[in-house]
């Protein structure tokens, strides 16, 4: 069967071509931002806080405001850190365990899916309520039912128009609705103050006295803490309106010059948003009230429409206009905004396996990931039409993103103390108090609004259980693959993990010092983690140095070549020298004295001798990884021209497999090879089937995707002498990768498959034993 070359499982974000196709400028980034932010939280929310606290509505909007500042730093400074799209969860990827970045992951885009179909069913009924308002203005009495299946129409419209658009071209900036929908707002504070400027003094002023106002209680007999409980409660109901700066971050990866443009596009994006609702709040309030009514009595007993009736009061039906304007401008640029940021989290997972690969694909000729696009799509036109209670759902979406800001404060405060040594290009002031208050906020704000509403917690819970199922049936070998493949490929996440491992190199023969530090230091390097060099007198216990002067002889010519080839190939190893009649048991009592996640073997030659070798009862021993390396006397991995994987079925050796290979890959330039695809080979029976040769292909290409970052073959053929077949196609230059055999819980063989090759084979052979 012919050789099929196949493309990395998951390669470095340059040959995305999404993330390589930058386009979003400062301004298209925050873009992003403002269609989030304005519009739709201040219309939704706004009757809501000032029917809870009053004119203090002003205040929760701004300390909320403040909050929200507070995280973006904490957002910006991991966003210049990674530049890459998936936001939160991209950050969760670096610092935390793969489980703990899906869950993080999966939540994130369940409450960005929310968001939209808010915002989605927002535009349907407030699209529904322009079109009747028009319908009445040109004389149709009855007009239209706003109220009918017109508004999921509409919702469902502008939903999968949007699925077009994003399909056909990449983007979220929606710049024109956005500038449409700000000067509509502009003008509304404009003519607020106007009207301001053509009443009383006096009666600004007592629209919004008491500043604190309790629903039900007489003012004159409210109490401090009674005030601060409505304020507390006003901000907690009302976060939400300014969510959206941390879907910059989601999209990341497509922003030009991403560590300046992204700190500032999501502190822009606040600014702009509180800039239009701070004073927007305030003519509202001190402009808004009728002949009869004031505007806190109006959001007391309609909040959903306090600002129309409000701008309505003070401009007349021109108000009225604006604000429904404003609010179809608003829903369709958040929910424009959120379906961007959604498929782009989608996106991201994909990539890393966490979900299903194929949301990963690429348009070929747009270079727009259609599948994510289309499966949040298909998401959020579902929930439009089947969701029963969009409160709770919104307020579901509200608390997972309020946890997610508070543990991004908790990762940026990892991230800044574990990149000492390459810190984000944007660090913000006040390091770590920002964090820390910024944190306990949201923290303190997610509490409330679980206690609120209850329900909330319920839905998060359920979405939650759905994707660990999800997750452990379908996700998990395949992210765990890629996680531990992205490791070895970026060692720098060793360290914004918290872990500095420690691998083990027993050597004995000075002709394999250099081969082994080399694949000691590529499979941790000392700036990630530590090599410890052992070197091993071997000796009875009543040995007697003056009177057999050998052992001491070897270790000096050992020690030396050790140090020779640290020093010039730049490898920082620590060393460690005993004496001991039994090497191997010794081997064994280090390793597990240093709790070394790995130790490294050197062979001169693998025998055909028996079962029950030294080496092979020292693999049962030891409860780490083992990598065993057999290699000519002299021989340097600059020598590798190609690296062959023979393929049994399934192994257990894949994490350690998937590792050592990206490993290879990362560290072939430092060797000076230029190795080519590896080959992934399998050797099936000459009377097998056709069907069930290509099945047996099948697994072997996605086993090649999984466990590459670089250019992969897979190549099935079929012999009856799979011995014969390997190693005919191994020559010197070949670097052979085989697994140890495993026969229960501790006992472990190179086995005759091995024995055999290596014996049939002259050059570099490495035999894998996974831990346990």
């Amino acid at each position: 069967m012919p050789d099929d070359v196949e493309p990395a499982g998951n390669l470095p974000s340059e040959s995305n071509p999404v993330e390589a196709n930058r386009h979003l400028s400062l301004l298209g980034a925050t873009g992003v931002g403002v269609g989030a932010i304005v519009g739709g939280g201040i219309l939704a929310l706004a009757g809501t806080a000032i029917a809870t606290t009053g004119p203090a509505a002003v205040v929760a909007f701004a300390i909320n405001g403040g909050i929200a500042l507070l995280t973006a730093i904490s957002f910006a400074e991991m966003a210049s850190k990674f530049p890459e799209s998936g936001g939160t969860y991209t950050f969760s990827r670096k610092v935390m365990s793969v489980e703990a970045a899906f869950t993080v992951g999966w939540v994130v885009w369940f409450a960005s899916i929310v968001a939209a179909v808010l915002y989605a069913i927002g535009f349907g009924s407030f699209a529904s309520l322009m079109l009747r308002e028009m319908q009445l203005a040109l004389g149709f009495a009855s007009g239209l039912d706003h109220r009918g299946g017109w508004e999921t129409t509409f919702a469902l419209s502008a939903t999968f128009f949007l699925f077009v658009a994003m399909t056909l071209r990449t983007g979220g900036g929606a710049s024109w609705p956005n500038v449409l929908k700000v000067l509509v707002f502009a003008v509304l504070i404009l003519g607020g103050v106007w009207a301001v400027t053509q009443q009383p003094i006096q009666t600004s002023l007592g629209a919004l006295q008491p500043f604190f106002q309790v629903e039900g209680r007489d003012p004159a007999s409210m109490t401090w803490t009674v005030s601060l409980f409505g304020l507390v409660q006003a901000m907690g109901y009302t976060f939400i309106a300014l969510q959206g700066f941390d879907l910059i971050a989601a999209v990341g990866g497509e922003v030009k010059r991403p560590q300046r443009n992204i700190p500032r596009a999501m502190i822009l994006s606040l600014l702009i948003a509180l800039a239009i609702y701070l004073p927007l709040l305030l003519v509202l309030l001190a402009a808004g009230a009728s002949p009869t009514e004031s505007t806190i009595d109006i959001a007391r007993r309609t909040p959903e429409t306090v600002v129309a009736d409000a701008a309505k009061n003070y401009l007349g039906t021109a108000g009225y206009w604006l604000v429904i304007v404003a609010a179809v401008l608003s829903m369709f640029t958040a929910l424009q905004a959120n379906l961007f940021a959604a498929s782009r989290i989608a996106l991201a997972m994909a990539k890393d396996r966490t979900l299903p690969p194929s949301l990963s694909r690429i348009h070929a000729r747009r270079g727009t990931p259609w599948m994510a696009v289309g499966a949040t799509t298909l998401l959020i036109a579902v929930l439009v039409v089947i969701v029963p209670d969009v409160s709770a759902a919104g307020a579901a979406s509200s608390l997972i993103f309020l946890i997610t800001f508070a543990i991004a404060h908790w990762l940026a405060i990892l991230v800044r103390n574990r990149s000492k040594e390459s810190p984000p290009p944007f660090r913000g002031p006040a390091f770590p108090l920002i964090p820390i208050v910024g944190g306990l906020a949201c923290l303190a704000l997610a509490i409330f609004q679980g206690i609120a509403v209850p329900a909330a917690g319920l839905i998060a819970v359920t979405w939650l259980s759905i994707g660990g199922a999800l997750f452990l049936l379908f996700f998990a070998r395949q992210a765990r693959l890629t996680d531990v493949s992205d490791i070895a490929y970026n060692p720098e996440l060793l360290r914004l993990r918290g872990k500095s491992p420690l691998v083990l190199v027993p050597i004995a023969n000075p002709n394999n010092a250099r081969a082994m530090i080399s694949l000691a230091d590529a499979m941790v390097p000392s700036a990630a983690g530590r090599v410890l060099v052992q070197t091993i007198v071997r000796a009875p216990d009543s040995w007697d140095p003056t009177v057999d002067p050998a052992p001491v002889h070897t270790l000096h010519q050992v020690q030396a070549e050790v140090l020779q080839a640290s020093a010039t190939m730049k490898v920082r190893t620590e060393t460690l020298t005993t004496v001991a009649p039994d090497p191997m048991r010794e081997i064994a009592r280090v390793s597990q004295l240093h709790r070394c996640e790995a130790v490294v073997l050197g062979l001169s030659e693998i025998t055909s001798d028996s079962e029950g070798t030294p080496q092979e009862k020292l693999l049962g021993e030891l409860a780490t990884d083992v990598i065993v390396l057999r290699s000519p006397p002299g021989w340097e991995w600059s020598r590798i021209k190609r690296v062959l994987v023979p393929v049994g079925g399934k192994g257990g050796h894949d994490h350690l497999l998937a590792r050592l290979l990206s490993s290879i890959s990362r560290h072939a330039a430092i060797w000076q090879s230029e190795v080519g695809p590896v080959e992934f080979v399998r050797v099936v029976s000459n009377d097998l089937g056709e069907k069930e040769m290509l099945a047996l292909n099948r697994d072997l290409k996605r086993m090649a995707a999984e466990h590459t970052r670089t250019m992969s073959r897979s190549n099935l053929v079929a012999s009856d002498d799979p011995v014969d077949t390997i190693a005919s196609q191994a020559d010197e230059n070949t670097l052979v990768i085989l697994g140890a055999q495993r026969i229960g819980p501790r006992k472990k063989l190179f086995g005759r498959f091995v024995r055999q090759v290596a014996q049939q084979t002259q050059g570099p052979i490495i035999v894998l034993s996974r831990r346990g």
